[in-house]
């Protein structure tokens, strides 16, 4: 595995440093939660950062490189925010909001979960909508 240069790679909420200036990785064990999750060292700072992604989302980041890249960082970004957006409703308005319009945030929680942690690219569901029902 090699680790691509000028690479820029997000640590989550805004926080970009290049590939090749992070030099270590080190998981939290305690009071870890969605927002810290690793503490990243970065060559020239002292302290590590806090980093609200995986060691493992990170180093995926920093071993690849290609059209699109930080298009799709931003986009992981995106739905790990939602993610910890997400784990703030109670199961009261979750089962209200699922009443009311019929949005399963548990679903979206768990296809959200399924994304992050898989290897491979995310399959495009077919047939979404039954046969004649408006899109």
């Amino acid at each position: 595995m090699e680790v691509k240069k000028g690479v820029i790679v997000s640590l989550g909420y805004g926080k970009y440093f290049l590939s090749d200036k992070i030099v270590g990785f080190v998981p939290i064990e305690e009071e870890r939660g969605p927002a810290r999750r690793t503490h990243v060292y970065i060559e020239g700072i002292a302290e590590p950062v806090v980093a609200s992604k995986t060691e493992h989302t990170m180093l995926k980041d920093m071993t690849r490189e290609g059209p699109g890249e930080f298009e799709a960082a931003m986009a992981v970004e995106l739905i790990e925010r939602i993610m910890t957006d997400l784990q703030h409703v109670g199961p009261m308005l979750r089962r209200s909001i699922r009443e009311e319009c019929g949005l399963d945030i548990d679903d979206i929680e768990k296809r959200i979960r399924e994304v992050l942690t898989s290897d491979e690219p995310a399959i495009v569901q077919e047939g979404l909508f039954a046969e004649g029902e408006a899109h």
